[in-house]
């Protein structure tokens, strides 16, 4: 073979090697977005979607999927949304942009239950910062859809939010086999099942898994944009707004600062939902039979603490709480707290905390998930001087006395733990209530709203936020803790600092 073939030959193969190592390599699957991101988390999640979306806000179909949508789950035990219209269904123009991105659906593989739920959007233009949610009741994952996450991906925020790890609940079962059926009302012959009342679902898992989201979330940011966020915010109404109190008092190293509207004030020494539900249900069909608001029943109500009711044809304000909130909020604490107190046979609204607290373990459990005012990042708390579920005297107001206790004694005794800032306002919304659906826009040329002298939060709440980002990332001193009149807004110099003078206000 002469040299002038050799050297032909061996470039031919080279060159084949070349072709094969190129067509090999052009023909192997290119890893997505989604592939590289659900990578990072590894094993942490299970049962993990990801999608490309067009648009992550609710504009877009996709973005909460449909009610009873996992398989091989009862109805009613995850209800997006549902879940997402029950905070603030109404206010228009939510979303006025696409924000195209990723979103991501899991379980947090780490439940011993298998409840434990994740949600993450990533948006495309992305601002740095995070935004985790809490969830309100026992909701889901998607339960800030409306009110917190179109607001904040908007903003160019990646946003996370978690289910507490518990289900929802199953409706219809009967409470002659189900030691931990409660009733939606006095009157209704319904029964449901809370997820949260089963074994192995303490309360203390709330403030595990709005951590969890975050650490997560962190994990996912970096996977999608190369580094973890600047800062993370925590946002939550309700126990959502507990799920906020407890991260920026236990978890200052994943938390910046937080929103809480109408957060859950927990303390086993001090009026609880235990406490102030009993009494009300107790003499609301007393209240209802007579329907004067100056009889000794109506007395007793407002003076377990709650705000008075507002009275329109055949319904009313504390009707609506009746029928909604409040036996079946004090049955699901109850069972879970005090499982062997008889519901219904002793009754609910003769139920009796502090007596209670001698013979069961109730008051040691409210203490293992208590809110204790120990702040170590900014926090505000948003919150109606009108809520009939959590009334303001009892859980904002209590919680702002606990957080300035707290203050004063940090700085009295240059606590250990101390943290400048960690600053905190409590912003009082003048006739605001718990959720927004009870005054709902009124159609044209239909009658006024069934309650329009109640006022929104939502607004005020997300007023809030990007005061709070203000403090933290622009150092701007957030506005007093102030009573925000009907019509106003979060002002620099209020004109009602403090608390606001009379709950109700026509």
């Amino acid at each position: 073979m002469t040299s002038l073939h050799k050297q032909a030959t061996t470039s031919a193969a080279a060159l084949a090697v070349v072709f094969v190592f190129a067509f090999s390599a052009s023909a192997a699957p290119q890893k997505t977005r989604c592939d590289r991101i659900l990578e990072k988390f590894g094993a942490r999640l299970a049962d993990a979607t990801c999608v490309e979306s067009p648009d992550l806000t609710t504009n877009n179909a996709n973005t909460t999927p449909p009610n009873n949508s996992i398989p091989g789950l009862p109805s009613f035990a995850f209800t997006p949304q549902t879940d997402r219209a029950v905070i603030a269904p109404f206010v228009p123009n939510r979303t006025t942009a696409a924000v195209p991105g990723v979103q991501i659906n899991a379980r947090i593989a780490s439940d011993p239950r298998g409840q434990a739920r994740f949600l993450l959007r990533l948006p495309d233009d992305w601002n740095g910062n995070l935004v985790v949610a809490g969830a309100s009741g026992t909701r889901s994952e998607f339960n800030g859809d409306f009110a917190w996450s179109d607001f904040v991906l908007q903003k160019g925020y990646a946003y996370a939010s978690q289910n507490k790890g518990t289900l929802n609940l199953i409706l219809f079962v009967n409470p002659a086999t189900d030691p931990l059926a409660c009733r939606l009302n006095p009157s209704s012959q319904i029964f449901a099942h809370f997820y949260d009342n089963d074994p192995g679902q303490e309360f203390t898992r709330w403030a595990e898994y709005m951590a969890e989201a975050a650490r997560l979330a962190r994990r996912g940011a970096d996977a999608r944009y190369g580094h973890e966020p600047r800062r993370t915010y925590a946002v939550g109404t309700s126990n959502g707004g507990y799920q906020v109190r407890r991260a920026v008092e236990s978890y200052p190293e994943l938390f910046d600062g937080g929103v809480d509207w109408e957060g859950t004030f927990v303390d086993p020494d001090l009026p609880n939902i235990l406490v102030h539900l009993p009494p009300a249900i107790l003499n609301f069909p007393d209240y209802v039979g007579s329907r004067d608001p100056n009889s000794t029943a109506a007395k007793n109500i407002r003076a377990a603490g709650y705000p008075p009711d507002i009275v329109n044809g055949n319904t009313s304000l504390w009707t609506n709480y009746s029928n909604a909130f409040w036996e079946v909020t004090q049955c699901q604490w109850q069972k879970r707290l005090d499982p062997s107190y008889d519901t219904y046979g002793s009754g609910t609204g003769t139920y009796n905390y502090w007596a209670r607290r001698s013979v069961s373990e109730v008051g040691a459990n409210l203490a293992s998930f208590a809110t204790t005012g120990k702040i170590r990042r900014p926090l505000v708390t948003v919150a109606g001087t009108m809520d009939a579920l959590l009334p303001i005297d009892l859980h904002a107001r209590a919680y702002a006395r606990r957080v300035a206790e707290h203050l004063a004694r940090r700085d009295r005794d240059d606590d250990r733990d101390r943290d400048d800032r960690a600053a905190y306002r409590l912003y009082e919304v003048q006739n605001g209530n718990h959720i927004e659906t009870y005054k709902p826009p009124a159609p044209p040329g239909i009658q006024p709203p069934t309650f329009a002298q109640l006022e929104y939060i939502e607004p005020h709440a997300q007023r809030a936020f990007d005061l709070l980002v203000d403090s933290v990332e622009h150092g701007i001193t957030l506005p007093a803790s102030q009573c925000i009149p009907r019509g106003g807004a979060i002002a620099e110099s209020p004109a009602q600092p403090g608390h606001c003078v009379s709950l109700f206000v026509p």
